[in-house]
């Protein structure tokens, strides 16, 4: 008989629980890792309520480290025992779309995030990698496994805000909303060369940790309109880059409002909800005002990874703050739960497996 795993899944939309599943096997070119840390994130809320549909007895999770268990026999350069990092998103990096650049949508729309997705997930005690070579990053020895986690998607996606955002030396950004990956998208414009980095957040642990992460003003939405107050920092013409970070109608709206004729709005959020999403008709100079909407998916693979590990590792930045609550594997429903209500002023939960 196989032997079994310990699995959290969505057992259907809005209902989740442990599964008995095998333990997987990899393929020629795959590999087996066995889970040590793991982040709960809000992309697990929206697949839970339905965001990319139907699912049955699907394993949740797309942000884990571990250590690899068994090595497909075409794999290269790694050895059992290895303390590795998997990316959320795992391109096969040879789909036209890898080919062309655009390896988070592998094969098609949003086809390099496979985990919790089109694959049982993360949230287990092994979890299985697509095309391993590619997408294992070794874990500098200096970097624990609770802060390397976060490279996974985080510091990726946040980070991808920033590169989208076409920030020049100097300028000036808004970033809308401070959960996880306005965060690090906050820290990112600073990395990236922002001259005035402009946060906008409701909740005030939140500001606190934008102050932290590099933001050198935070608007409070509650107290006034965030937009007016961004023209007003920038002297009426609006600020060259804003990201949006919540995946919310507003939030978007408020960044085409807030971004000047020839600058750039770059979406890292996660529109979990709807049909569509308006575009704020008059802001957008009627469909002429020669602003530019960039979106993406967090980039997965080795290279990506090596190099967020490598600004933590050279003291760039440190996303361990991120990290309000700690459970057990066993507790992972609980973390789950908190993401979604947002009570306990949690902004990450970290999974440890494991003693």
């Amino acid at each position: 008989m196989a032997p079994m795993m310990k699995s959290f899944v969505m057992k259907g939309i809005g209902e989740v629980g442990f599964l008995d599943k095998p333990v997987p096997e990899p393929g020629p070119n795959d590999a087996i890792v066995k889970t040590t840390r793991a982040l709960v994130c809000t992309s697990d809320v929206h697949t839970l309520r339905g965001g990319i549909g139907e699912r049955t007895d699907l394993t949740l999770g797309h942000e884990a480290v571990g250590i690899v268990a068994k090595l497909g026999g075409g794999v290269k350069g790694f050895r059992e025992g290895d303390r590795v990092l998997v990316g959320a998103i795992t391109p096969d990096f040879t789909c036209e779309n890898c080919q062309r650049g655009h390896t988070s949508q592998c094969q098609h729309t949003l086809g390099g995030w496979r985990f919790a997705n089109v694959k049982d997930g993360v949230f287990a005690e092994y979890f299985h990698v697509n095309d391993a070579q590619a997408n294992l990053t070794p874990i500098p020895e200096s970097i624990p496994d609770e802060v390397a986690v976060y490279c996974a998607d985080m510091l990726s996606t946040g980070f991808m805000g920033a590169e989208h955002a076409a920030i020049p030396l100097g300028g000036t950004v808004a970033v809308f909303a401070q959960g996880p990956v306005g965060l690090m998208a906050t820290a990112g414009a600073r990395l990236m060369g922002a001259g005035l980095v402009i946060a906008v957040e409701g909740i005030a642990d939140r500001r606190e940790l934008a102050r932290h992460f590099g933001a050198d003003v935070v608007l409070d939405p509650s107290e006034g309109d965030a937009v007016e107050e961004v023209l007003r920092l920038t002297g009426g013409t609006g600020v060259d880059s804003a990201i949006e970070c919540l995946g919310a109608q507003a939030t978007f709206e408020a960044c085409v409002k807030a971004t000047r004729p020839g600058g750039t709005v770059s979406v890292a959020g996660y529109f979990g909800h709807g049909d569509s999403v308006a575009i704020p008709r008059l802001a957008w100079g009627a469909g002429m005002g020669d602003k530019t909407i960039r979106t993406g998916l967090c980039p997965g693979g080795s290279v990506r990874m090596r190099r967020m590990l490598r600004l933590i590792e050279m003291g760039r930045v440190d996303p361990s703050p991120l990290t309000t609550h700690r459970f057990r594997f066993e507790e992972v429903g609980r973390a789950l739960h908190l993401m979604e209500t947002k009570e306990e002023g949690i902004i990450k939960p970290l999974i440890t497996f494991g003693a």
